[in-house]
């Protein structure tokens, strides 16, 4: 298994691009089953979840032309639905949280779908509840296989209906977006989860011809249509990856401009940053962090810790949990970091803790920062990568860090980073990955 050598120390400068933002293609990839007509899709980001997922469509029958590095067509006029009842699509589809969400397009276009039980990181509990609740309300027929972990969902003639979600489930509202725009009637989903990315999807439907309104609220009201057509859609950069990038250069000293960061729909993530101390500065669609030799972290108006937790959009989210809560570690100052969606998420603290950093882990779901300020550096360890985000936050560590860190399981880096190696190399780093 690969594994990356992290020589720490070394301080960045130059210009880096955000890759195309994984969480929303993996929802517009899954929206192609909507119709017979070609859908090409550009900016899709070269990461191992993605290249999955397609490597799925495929086999599921949809024709996959690759137009260039990050560009591809999708057409769907020949999909094998009995391939979600083979072995090789339980092994394939388990593997993948994404895959969750086909369950909706195939439903609706087909009249059934099954699905594995979800893979994905190990992060906690991640139940899919809100998906069936919201497809039996359309009308569908929902059994779970327990012995086998399969999902089961049929419904030949789904109706629109009156629906208030029992959480803002980000892929839960996207499922039953995509089953809704080609029901008959009227569909109201109220508590909708409304991220940038979800708002893309719905942006794209309707360029298919779909009827959805309140795009980018809570309250989605959709029209359902008799069938959808061809489209070409252009995916964010990634969020997740910008803020990544921000507390990067922070705690590594850096100098970087974050190239095409689409800024307002970055929501409240550049304004958590700047309470930590980091200076932003928005130059057009840039963003440019200068080097700074100490950052400080805000406390509350009444003097008391500030405190750092994930929320639904316009919320921080909660990807980007774990690096700001390494961004603290070389602060002037304490923040409590409060992981409230997840409850292992913060599992990964102890490897920071002996690389040297000043952290309490109150719970499962909390963990107190007292930043370290610069005057103790952090020791190079031997470490493995538990989860995407998590993976990342190590490796930021591992870059302030003095000597020669190794990360194992780097794959789950992969998963969501696209040639972060490289990348990062091309700006100073010195990261070596070794098979």
């Amino acid at each position: 298994m690969a594994v990356f050598e992290v020589y720490g120390g070394n301080k960045l400068k130059g210009d880096i691009i955000p890759q195309g933002a994984k969480n929303e293609a993996l929802q517009v990839l899954c929206a192609v089953l909507l119709t017979e007509e070609k859908v090409t899709i550009s900016n899709v980001p070269n990461i191992v979840d993605i290249i999955k997922l397609i490597e799925l469509l495929s086999e599921l029958g949809v024709k996959v032309e690759k137009l260039g590095p990050e560009e591809y067509s999708f057409q769907a006029d020949n999909v094998n639905v009995d391939y979600l009842i083979s072995p090789e699509f339980k092994k394939k589809g388990g593997s993948l949280r994404g895959s969750m969400m086909i369950v909706g397009p195939m439903l609706t276009r087909f009249g059934k779908a099954y699905m594995p039980k979800p893979g994905g990181d190990k992060i906690g509990r991640r139940r899919v509840d809100t998906h069936f609740i919201g497809f039996e309300a359309l009308g569908a027929k929902f059994n779970y296989q327990q012995e086998n972990e399969i999902y089961e969902v049929e419904g030949k003639n789904l109706q629109g209906a009156y629906m208030l979600l029992d959480e803002a489930s980000v892929t839960g509202t996207a499922n039953i977006v995509m089953a809704a725009v080609l029901a008959k009637g009227t569909t109201t989903i109220y508590n909708a989860a409304c991220e940038p990315y979800l708002q893309q999807l719905c942006k794209m439907l309707n360029s298919m011809g779909a009827k959805i309104s309140g795009v980018g609220s809570n309250l989605l009201t959709i029209e359902g249509v008799s069938s959808l057509k061809g489209t070409h859609h252009r995916l964010l950069p990634d969020m997740i990856e910008i803020g990544s990038f921000i507390g990067m250069a922070a705690v590594t000293q850096s100098e970087i401009t974050i190239k095409n960061v689409s800024y307002p729909n970055l929501g409240i993530i550049p304004t958590i940053f700047e309470r930590l101390g980091i200076k932003i500065e928005r130059r057009g669609d840039d963003i440019f962090i200068p080097e700074q030799e100490s950052y400080e972290i805000e406390s509350f108006i009444d003097g008391s810790i500030l405190t750092i937790s994930d929320a639904i959009w316009p919320g921080f989210t909660p990807d980007l949990i774990s690096i700001a809560l390494v961004t603290a570690i070389q602060a002037r100052g304490n923040v409590l970091i409060h992981q409230k969606m997840f409850e292992s998420r913060l599992f990964f603290v102890d490897k920071l803790i002996d690389m040297g950093a000043k952290i309490i882990l109150c719970d499962p779901h909390r963990a107190t920062v007292m930043g370290l300020d610069r005057k103790v550096q952090l020791r190079a360890i031997q470490m493995a990568s538990p989860d995407i985000r998590a993976g990342v936050a190590l490796l930021i560590a591992a870059m302030s860090a003095k000597g020669k860190s190794v990360i194992f399981n780097i794959n789950q880096i992969d998963r969501g980073y696209q040639n972060i190696d490289g990348r990062l190399n091309a700006i100073g780093a010195q990261i070596i990955r070794k098979a």
